[in-house]
């Protein structure tokens, strides 16, 4: 089942029929005890609306929430930032990251400060190496239990993560740095180890960058980075956390202005941004 944002409404979309949620807050809707049988109880007793998402303006799957990220999950994303850190000497310290009991884990944005479905995402002015980064993102809910799955886009900033690894909250962090959507899909079991992420960069109408891998190639677990996230934190409106890249353009790409950056999971899916500059 997936939950959608739509012009305020919280829209329900199962298999068959989509159902208006009325009177839901969407810090407390998403809090419920048993988000998925709550979902699956007010179906069954509501009717369906003649309506579908197609077509509607769609908002980002947030409310109160935060938004943080793992990092160094896949091994692509370790020689990644391997190569980008050698000319400051930090390369072993992502060697040593994959390698530790404890995973890299920091903080991404603000509800207020993402973005949603065809909504910009942003690329620093300061720097010239800005890169998509597509990941399967947790929903946890305040219990500290993985309730549900959307898309990220963990937008970065190579050459300044690179330049210095203090640097990485000023390579990861700022306006429209974070894109998820299109929905929160609510499931009654562990998303599928099998499941594909899809992405690809448009550029005047040609395709520059494509690429898929499987989130089986992860070598974290999910449940294992939200415990070391839950650990000494309290999220009492749940939290979403990026779980890692797997899909990373050649060293020699960087975005532009008017990139159209498209991401996809199976079950979930598909998230576009446009790429933008803070004016």
């Amino acid at each position: 089942m997936k939950l959608f944002k739509v012009d305020g409404a919280v829209l329900l979309q199962t298999s068959s029929a989509l159902y208006r949620l009325e009177n839901q807050d969407w810090n407390v809707l998403v809090n419920q005890e048993n988000l998925y049988n709550f979902l699956e109880g007010y179906a069954s007793n509501h009717a369906p609306i003649e309506s579908t998402v197609d077509g509607e303006k769609i908002e980002a799957p947030i409310g109160s929430q935060e938004i943080w990220a793992a990092g160094v999950t896949y091994l692509r994303s370790k020689e990644a930032r391997m190569d980008e850190a050698k000319e400051s000497g930090a390369a072993d310290f992502y060697a040593k990251v994959y390698e530790a009991k404890r995973p890299e884990i920091f903080f991404k944005s603000t509800a207020a400060r993402s973005a949603g479905p065809d909504q910009e995402v942003m690329i620093r002015r300061d720097s010239n190496w800005n890169v998509p980064e597509p990941e399967l993102t947790l929903f946890a809910n305040a219990a500290g239990k993985i309730v549900g799955y959307t898309i990220g886009n963990d937008m970065s900033s190579r050459d300044i993560e690179g330049e210095n690894p203090l640097y990485l909250p000023q390579a990861k962090c700022y306006e429209r740095s974070a894109a998820i959507g299109p929905c929160l899909l609510v499931t009654p079991k562990p998303i599928d180890a099998d499941t594909q992420i899809h992405m690809s960069i448009e550029r005047n109408k040609e395709i520059v960058f494509s690429g898929s891998i499987s989130i089986n190639q992860m070598k974290r677990k999910h449940d294992e980075l939200i415990s070391y996230l839950f650990m000494e934190m309290d999220f009492p409106q749940g939290v979403y956390l990026m779980t890692g890249t797997c899909l990373v353009p050649p060293n020699d790409f960087t975005l532009a202005v008017d990139d159209l950056v498209h991401i996809s999971i199976d079950g979930i899916g598909s998230l576009r941004n446009r790429v933008a500059i803070k004016q």
